[in-house]
């Protein structure tokens, strides 16, 4: 097993695009490489505490690989929008690879100079704090509020045309 921590808005559609992915075994939304200790959603929100939302994300490396997961991560976000996905703006929806290894550096650093315009961080991962438990698993035990239905659903439906 490996862990990949890839921030790309809003964790909630990073999530539900990777519940859906093929040798990705467990996903917690958390925040992660700000200042203050144990933030809170609110807290991060207010874009002072320097936090990313961000989804870590554990794989089995023989079903998928980190290339792999970087592929879908590119494809189902901005990567050249600064501090913004669709409505949602400030640093905590930065576009955001926090490695754990060389490895994942090198090949997230690649992936990204392949992208034209591209602004999407690549940092090593210094702290990650699990979200509350209500934003764990969010669009699958929310599929009928309207940010799932308006932004979430079209996300997982255009990946998987």
């Amino acid at each position: 097993m490996q862990t990949a921590y890839l921030a790309g808005g809003c964790f909630w559609c990073v999530e539900a695009i990777f519940q859906r992915i093929r040798g990705v075994k467990g996903l917690t939304n958390g925040y992660c490489n700000g200042s203050t200790e144990n933030p809170t959603y609110e807290e991060t929100c207010s874009g002072l505490t320097g936090h990313a939302e961000v989804v870590k994300i554990e794989f089995d490396e023989s079903e998928i690989s980190f290339s792999d997961l970087l592929e879908v991560f590119f494809l189902t976000h901005d990567p050249t929008s600064l501090n913004r996905q669709g409505a949602d703006s400030g640093i905590q929806y930065r576009s955001a690879v926090f490695y754990i290894n060389s490895e994942q550096r090198d090949l997230a650093k690649t992936t990204i100079e392949s992208i034209p315009n591209a602004v999407t961080e690549i940092s090593p991962l210094n702290v990650f704090y699990a979200a509350e438990n209500y934003h764990q698993n969010y669009y699958n035990d929310n599929p009928n509020q309207q940010y799932c239905r308006l932004v979430i659903l079209p996300k997982i439906e255009k990946y998987f045309k």
